[in-house]
């Protein structure tokens, strides 16, 4: 049982239950909650024939390695995934998409920042995230839980050289976009429309100077306000929205 996975919230549970009832092992919940989100959260369940057992709110924060697990939780099987950057743009060729969308993120390690930017590139129908293996937050159980789900449709590639994955997708005519405050133009006046990586760095200390420099270009978000700049999974909101906008929303 410890080569299995824990998911926990009813967000991500969930997402697992719509997409792969059959990797789920089992569901732990929490029975001294009757209210309406559980009764029909146990409906689901019930009806994917999903093993359920009752636990106390203690057993759940062990099991889940957080208290933020709302009652919900479950040990599941891996889902079979594409496993590499290159046979998902490889698949996206296959199926005819000639305007591939990704995210990249550079140096970002909060696992809660990680989750929201999965949720946004969700729900903005990014292709993928990428990350560098080093400097960066992988997948975990608090992930999956801020992702609402996310964490297990959106791809989520932790390459070991991350300026020469950017390269490699300038020769597949990816262009390549990076954020910087003291950028010449903003995110309103580039083309999106096109095959496109958008390359975030962290808060306050952006993009590392080499991940800079192998970006076709540099935008800037307007700030009009007092602050200086966004949460980098704010600001992914931001730049994919609008390429979501200008590919016609």
């Amino acid at each position: 049982m410890s080569s299995h996975k824990v998911l926990f919230g009813f967000h991500a549970v969930g997402v697992r239950l719509k997409t792969a009832p059959q990797s789920i092992v089992e569901v732990y919940y929490e029975a001294t909650r009757r209210d309406a989100r559980m009764r029909q959260f146990l409906d689901r369940a019930r009806e994917a024939g999903v093993r359920l057992i009752e636990a106390d709110g203690l057993r759940l924060s062990k099991l889940a390695g957080s208290h933020g697990h709302q009652g919900v939780a479950a040990r599941v099987d891996p889902v079979a995934q594409i496993t590499s950057l290159d046979e998902l743009l490889e698949q996206l060729e296959a199926d005819g998409v000639s305007n591939p969308l990704l995210l990249v993120l550079d140096g970002i390690t909060d696992p809660h920042n990680l989750g929201a930017c999965l949720r946004v590139a969700d729900g903005a129908g990014a292709h993928a995230v990428i990350a560098p293996k080093d400097h960066a937050a992988g997948i975990n159980a608090t992930v999956a839980k801020v992702a609402s789900g996310a964490a297990e449709t959106m791809p989520y590639f932790m390459v070991t050289n991350l300026a020469r994955t950017l390269g490699e997708l300038k020769e597949r005519n990816i262009w390549v976009i990076g954020t910087s405050d003291d950028a010449p133009n903003t995110l309103y006046q580039v083309d999106l429309k096109g095959p496109v990586a958008l390359v975030l760095g962290a808060e306050g200390a952006g993009m590392r100077q080499l991940t800079r420099k192998t970006c076709d270009e540099l935008v800037s978000i307007p700030m009009k306000g007092a602050v200086e700049s966004l949460n980098v999974s704010v600001a992914s909101g931001v730049c994919l929205y609008e390429a979501l906008r200008q590919r016609g929303g």
